[in-house]
């Protein structure tokens, strides 16, 4: 299993229209293998694949070793979801600290939902609706958020984005130093 580079916040491919998956396969297994590979190779809890170059409506997560500290969240250990879609959000707005593989080294404070009802096909393909709140919760809204071609920057105000500049443009002109790959950015 490949660890695949990471494709930075200024790629085109992270703003693009996602594809819904329409079957399962032996390339689509891979390629989830190679994902949970790289989110941990990268010391990630999500990986969205527009982050690996590739428009499709799949995501993979793994929030235990985020919420094995909380005592009032539930491990569900490593997740596939293929064609998801957020039925609702709800519950009281939480603020807590993002940060994302696609934007390294920069975190901030982002308003979300504390409560997620999502549908999607599992591994197998099998049709799946769960309610999770919580750490899990803001992983798949940020997760999702990708397959829309959303960042979690876009929810910062101007004068934040205005703070973060200066590691924005590192990042944009290849010269930020991670522990994993990350891709040149394509035209």
């Amino acid at each position: 299993m490949p660890v695949l580079p990471i494709i930075t916040y200024n790629d085109p491919v992270l703003r693009a229209e996602t594809k819904a998956l329409e079957k399962n396969s032996g390339e689509l297994q891979s390629l989830i293998d190679d994902m949970f590979e790289t989110m941990y190779n990268s010391s990630g809890v999500g990986l969205a694949a527009p982050q690996i170059g590739k428009s499709l409506q799949l995501f993979v997560m793994d929030a235990d070793a985020v919420t094995e500290e909380l005592e009032d969240e539930e491990d569900l250990g490593p997740m596939v979801f293929i064609n998801p879609e957020i039925i609702e959000v709800k519950g009281e707005k939480v603020r807590m600290e993002e940060g994302c593989l696609s934007i390294p080294d920069l975190r901030d404070e982002i308003v979300r939902p504390d409560v997620t009802v999502v549908k999607f096909r599992d591994r197998e393909f099998n049709e799946q609706t769960i309610e999770v709140s919580g750490w899990v919760s803001r992983v798949i809204q940020h997760e999702y958020d990708h397959l829309a071609g959303k960042l979690f920057i876009d929810y910062l105000s101007a004068f934040r984005r205005r703070l973060h500049k200066s590691l924005l443009k590192k990042i944009d002109s290849g010269k930020i130093e991670v522990d994993y790959p990350l891709a040149p950015k394509s035209d």
